[in-house]
């Protein structure tokens, strides 16, 4: 039986895991219909069927390790309505020096909701009680204001730039797990 990660709930959203195998089926068919006959949400935008998504580097990374799909893709779902928001996904587990990146995406139609920093917050309390996790890195560029104001609102600080092949120019931000739990886990 696959492992599916334990659901994260947040104040309006409950961040879902999916397995392995529903990532490569999602990716592969470009398809939900396999995730949504089992649960009790919808995807009304297609999040992660259409458009954008980081499915084409955390699939390989899973065919490659299946155990490094725990830190993969979460639906962001919220829970008033029953609909999928957005998604996030971590880049991969944690580094040799335990830094662990972080991907984010809502919907247009949901944006400036708080969406973003629930499930940012929601993702990274749930990480800082995994093993070998010591950093937390957000990489935006820095043309996105609202971004940069989110990531530094958590007390994120700036520590360098990076081009991003697809992106372009971004802001490397990071902060020690234990400063983050300092603040934000109880």
């Amino acid at each position: 039986m696959e492992l599916r990660q334990p659901l994260i709930v947040c104040d309006r959203l409950d961040l879902f895991h999916l397995t392995g195998t529903e990532l490569i089926r999602l990716y592969e068919m470009r398809n939900d219909e396999h995730i949504l006959r089992n649960v009790l949400f919808h995807n009304p935008h297609r999040i992660l069927v259409e458009g954008a998504s980081p499915l084409a580097w955390r699939v390989p990374q899973v065919v490659s390790n299946p155990e490094v799909n725990m830190w993969f893709v979460r639906f962001l779902v919220e829970r008033a309505s029953g609909n999928v928001v957005g998604s996030a996904s971590f880049h991969g587990p944690p580094d040799d020096r335990g830094m662990l990146e972080i991907g984010l995406g809502v919907h247009e139609k949901h944006w400036r909701r708080g969406f973003a920093r629930e499930a940012l917050l929601g993702m990274w309390q749930w990480a800082s009680s995994q093993p070998g996790v010591e950093v937390f890195r957000y990489t935006v560029s820095p043309e996105n204001e609202p971004s940069v104001a989110l990531v530094r609102s958590f007390g994120f600080t700036l520590v360098g730039q990076q081009i991003d092949e697809s992106d372009g120019p971004e802001d490397i931000y990071e902060m020690t797990r234990s400063a983050f739990a300092a603040r934000y886990v109880e």
